[in-house]
């Protein structure tokens, strides 16, 4: 007998709706914060080359790759979380299983939602970022060798090059020739060399980053403290690299290969073990992050479902500290795999293994009605606070008191029904038969595990006041 999971097409679009309205407006809203973060940094920029504003819009569009391979991923998750927190919320997620709707038929199209846009993620992180990070370095090139170019005029001194000045005496428009050249160059020497040339031109390279200035019949002149040289000579060449400014818009590295060439590079640095690395865990982050976009946007899924008719919903800020924790986790498996202590394929896909158990174990007990954390795992975190709370109140009580008293005292006829209306204020101690007020140095002891709601009730309930709480309560 074969185990079939029939969906309902209605149910499947009807859920990938859901999942899709919050995931565009998530990912609108994300996209919309990230772009206001770099755009400070990338202003300067452009104000530096004075780009237009078609340049503009070409350049920072380069930028939105790299920006959608962390906006995707978690506006999925938020997508998903969302979605079925309000269908939780709304009792559709109880009415669908009251219509015999099991968790294995609802998961299906949450899985095909969340893997579509995994492998857009993918395409994203493989094909776009390499393509964007080369016509990035293209056209900041081209704008810096126009700002350049432009700035070099007849009969002026142009310092666009730096320490490498240069006058021309006369530019033809159509073959961009110059005549009559003079070059000062000051880089790395405390006097200039000056270079004076009958005809010269600037030459780009743009692969290697470099302008060129070749000259033709003149001489060289390198002054010095003792002698001077001068050299003639018929053909000589000034290579000037391009520094762009490196700011989060231009700073451009393996990025922008691919990842076959990634692999390559990998392998000619056999005898290079760090160069080795940093190829392999570019290679791998570019697979990792897709993957693991599709491990969170699986555990948005019993996230939402925490959500309940007239509860607050919790799901949202789960999600957001799962993201953060995702990307905690990838930064120090990044980092393991960069220092060696781990192979990098282990140390780079191990975020994804374990938030993949996670979601299978949280998918798993949300199917079979049971919370999310186990009762044991619960009374284990609560017994480590209480052994927190415990000597922190001890040490705290003191000053809390003392700051207590830069306070006004309430009105006593009052101040008996505040304390009546703080929920809960009440513990009690079943042995002893005796309540704490929260301001009793006993309120946090062991054996208080009975709470009520008010002085009242526990006084109904057969309890009376220790010793310290009833000099409180005279007071």
């Amino acid at each position: 007998m074969k185990f079939q999971v029939k969906i309902p097409r209605l149910l499947g679009s009807y859920l990938a709706t859901e999942m899709l309205a919050p995931f565009f407006a998530s990912f609108l809203v994300m996209n919309c914060v990230f772009f206001l973060a770099k755009l400070i940094p990338f202003l300067d920029f452009v104000l530096e080359l004075n780009i237009g504003l078609a340049d503009f819009i070409r350049l920072f569009s380069y930028i939105f790759p790299n920006i959608f391979l962390y906006t995707i991923p978690m506006a999925a998750m938020m997508g998903v979380t969302i979605g079925f927190a309000r269908l939780s919320s709304d009792s559709e997620i109880l009415a669908l299983k009251a219509s015999g709707i099991s968790m294995y038929q609802i998961l299906p199209p949450v899985i095909i939602v969340a893997a579509l846009i995994a492998l857009l993620t993918s395409f994203v992180s493989i094909k776009l970022i390499p393509l964007s990070a080369v016509s990035m370095r293209t056209l900041s090139y081209q704008l810096l060798k126009e700002k350049i170019s432009n700035g070099i005029k007849e009969h002026e001194f142009t310092e666009a090059l730096g320490d490498v000045v240069v006058y021309v005496d006369k530019i033809d428009k159509n073959s961009g020739r110059w005549s009559n050249v003079w070059v000062s160059d000051m880089r790395q020497v405390d006097n200039p060399v000056v270079t004076m040339a009958s005809s010269g031109r600037m030459n780009s390279n743009i692969k290697e980053m470099m302008v060129s200035i070749e000259l033709k019949d003149g001489s060289l002149h390198k002054p010095g403290m003792n002698n001077a040289q001068i050299v003639q000579f018929d053909q000589y060449q000034i290579n000037i690299p391009l520094h762009l400014p490196q700011t989060s818009a231009t700073r451009l590295n393996k990025t922008d290969l691919t990842m076959g060439e990634l692999l390559e590079e990998a392998r000619k640095s056999e005898n290079n073990p760090a160069d080795k690395r940093r190829m392999l865990i570019e290679f791998h982050k570019r697979l990792v992050l897709p993957v693991g976009g599709l491990m969170i946007s699986l555990i948005g899924l019993p996230l939402g479902l925490q959500a309940r008719p007239g509860k607050k919903a919790i799901g949202i800020q789960a999600g957001i500290a799962i993201f953060i924790l995702y990307y905690i986790l990838f930064t120090f498996g990044k980092a393991w795999a960069e220092k060696g202590v781990f192979p990098v394929w282990l140390a780079m896909w191990v975020p994804n293994f374990l938030f993949f158990g996670l979601a299978i174990f949280w998918i798993t007990r949300v199917s079979n009605e049971q919370p999310l954390i186990p009762e044991t795992i619960r009374l284990f975190i609560a017994k480590i606070l209480a052994a927190i709370m415990v000597p922190l109140k001890t040490l705290c009580g003191p000053l809390v008191h003392k700051l207590k008293l830069w306070y006004p005292k309430p009105n006593r006829s009052t101040s008996f029904e505040c304390m009546s209306s703080m929920t809960p204020v009440i513990r009690g101690d079943a042995e002893s038969k005796e309540f704490h007020i929260s301001s009793c140095e006993n309120y946090f002891a062991e054996n208080c595990t009975m709470i009520f709601k008010d002085i009242h009730v526990a006084r109904e309930a057969g309890f009376k006041p220790c010793e310290n709480c009833q000099r409180l309560l005279d007071k």
